[in-house]
C-alpha cells in the first residue's frame, strides 16, 4: 500500500479509501437494495485493513445510520482506532448544515461509530438556506472540541467551496483539506473550475464514484449484478450519456489487454495520474479491493493518457446541484 497526507494536515491515509456506502441494513432504509449485512461489512473491512488500507468513509445518512454502525462495529473488533483514520458525512438531515444540525449530527455520528472523534469531518453537499459563516463556524467549533480533526467537503461548484475557504481564512476558522467530488474518465467536469482551486491551495481529491459505477470495470454497459439491476442512481448519473461514453469504456479495456491488467486498475491508474490522493471504492466482493491496489503497478504514459482522454465531451452536471 502506498501512503499520502490529507492536504497539510499530519493525517497519514492509504492511497485507496473504503468507501461504506455499501455497508448497511436495508430494511431500515429502503433505500440501496444491495448493500451488505454486518457479517459481510465486516469481511469487507478486514480484507481492506489486509491490504494496507487505513482510510474508511461513511455518511450520517447511508443506510439510515447503519452504515456508520456496521464500519464502527467492524474496526473496533479488528484494529486499534487510532490505527485508522475515519471519515463521515453531513448534509442530507433535518436542517442540513446548519449550527444546530451540525452539533446534532456529528454526536449521532459518533455515536453510531462507537468513537470520542472524526479524522474526517465532510459536508456532503453546498447548503443554500444556512449563511456559510454559520456553517463554518459550527464546523471550527467541533475541531477545536476535539470532535473532529480536519474537514472537508463534497460536491460543489468551485466558486461555492472557493467561498466558503475565504470565509474560514478571514475569520481564522478551519479550512477545508479534503474535497470528496464525483471524478472518474466518464465525468470529468470538475476539471474546469474545482479540481484546479482545490491544486492550487493543496486540498487532497478523494473522489467517489472513481469506476462510474462499475462502467470502468467491464466492457459491457449493462451489469447483471444485483447493485446494476437495481441501483437508480447510478443509472440516473449515467445512462443518458451511455452511447458516448462507451467509445471511452472501449479505450479503457484495450489498454487493460495492452497491459495485462484489469479494466479497474487502468481507471485508478488514470486518476493517480491526475494527481487524486485517494479514490473511494464502494466495494462488495473482498476480491475487487485486490484487484484494486494492484493499480500501483500500472505506469500509463502520456500516450495511455490522451487516448483515455480523447472521447469525453461535456456532460450536464451531477453532484454539484
Amino acid at each position: 500500500m502506498e501512503f499520502t497526507k490529507i492536504g497539510q494536515t499530519d493525517i497519514t491515509i492509504s492511497k485507496f479509501c473504503l468507501g461504506a456506502m455499501s455497508f448497511g441494513d436495508f430494511k431500515k432504509s429502503g433505500f440501496h437494495a444491495w448493500t451488505l449485512d454486518e457479517s459481510q461489512s465486516e469481511e469487507i473491512v478486514k480484507k481492506a485493513l489486509d491490504l494496507g488500507i487505513n482510510f474508511f468513509d461513511t455518511a450520517n445518512t447511508y443506510s439510515a445510520g447503519t452504515s456508520e454502525t456496521y464500519l464502527g462495529r467492524a474496526i473496533k473488533r479488528q484494529i486499534s482506532r487510532d490505527k485508522v483514520v475515519l471519515a463521515s458525512k453531513v448534509y442530507f438531515n433535518d436542517g442540513h448544515l446548519s449550527k444546530t444540525a451540525i452539533h446534532r449530527e456529528i454526536d449521532g455520528t459518533l455515536a453510531r461509530l462507537g468513537t470520542d472523534y472524526l479524522d474526517l469531518y465532510i459536508i456532503h453537499r453546498f447548503d443554500n438556506s444556512t449563511p456559510m459563516l454559520e456553517t463554518m463556524v459550527a464546523l471550527n467549533d467541533l475541531v477545536k472540541s476535539g470532535k473532529v480533526r480536519a474537514l472537508g467537503a463534497s460536491a460543489m461548484y468551485g466558486y461555492q467551496f472557493q467561498n466558503m475557504q475565504q470565509i474560514a481564512k478571514y475569520n481564522n476558522l478551519t479550512a477545508f483539506s479534503a474535497m470528496q467530488n464525483h471524478y472518474n474518465l466518464l465525468y470529468r467536469e470538475d476539471e474546469r473550475e474545482l479540481i484546479p482551486i482545490c491544486q492550487q491551495d493543496n486540498v487532497s481529491l478523494t473522489p467517489y464514484s472513481p469506476l462510474a459505477s462499475g462502467h470502468l470495470a467491464r466492457p459491457t454497459w449493462e451489469s447483471p449484478s444485483k447493485r446494476g439491476q437495481t441501483d437508480q442512481t447510478a443509472q440516473t448519473k449515467y445512462n443518458k450519456t451511455m452511447i458516448e461514453d462507451m467509445k471511452i469504456v472501449t479505450r479503457v479495456h484495450d489498454l487493460a489487454e495492452k497491459y495485462n491488467c484489469s479494466m479497474s486498475q487502468i481507471a485508478f491508474a488514470w486518476h493517480f495520474k491526475k494527481g487524486v490522493s485517494s479514490p473511494i471504492i464502494g466495494a462488495t466482493k473482498a476480491h475487487y479491493l485486490t484487484d484494486a491496489v494492484g493499480a500501483f503497478e500500472v505506469n500509463l504514459t502520456a500516450e495511455d493518457m490522451a487516448d483515455l482522454e480523447a472521447f469525453y465531451y461535456p456532460h450536464a452536471i451531477v453532484g454539484a446541484l
